[in-house]
């Protein structure tokens, strides 16, 4: 909550790069939680944004190398091989479960999130879902 992060304050870095795609057509914006919900939906998203058509297999390819635990173990998406980054303290990839967190944060901790997010979101459009 504090901005610590390595590659600066994480509401910085998403809310820079949502105004900046209201402007510019050439950035496109993908949630996780869509992906979980429906992943063919949201490549079809991605592959009209990119102006590509992949046969099904290539979509079958695409749909396994992105599963949560291929990723995880997956050196060039898992950032483990980025030196800045201290899995010791904490992993990059936990364990992709959408709204997780809610079994790791006190009810104080969540409502302290809550309160620091509204503060920091609240000139903002980009709206974040926590369930599927």
């Amino acid at each position: 909550m504090d901005g610590k992060m390595v590659f600066g304050p994480w509401y910085d870095h998403v809310t820079n790069w949502w105004e900046k795609k209201q402007t510019n057509s050439k950035i496109h914006y993908m949630f996780y939680e869509d992906m979980i919900e429906d992943l063919g939906r949201e490549m079809d998203r991605l592959c009209s944004f990119v102006g590509l058509s992949p046969s099904s297999e290539e979509k079958e390819k695409v749909r396994g190398g992105t599963k949560f635990d291929n990723m995880k173990n997956n050196k060039m998406a898992n950032y483990s091989t980025i030196s800045v980054m201290d899995f010791k303290i904490s992993p990059f990839m936990r364990n992709g479960k959408v709204g997780d967190w809610k079994n790791h944060f006190t009810v104080a901790q969540s409502e302290q999130f809550d309160q620091h997010y509204q503060a920091k979101m609240k000139n903002n459009t980009l709206k974040f879902r926590t369930v599927v």
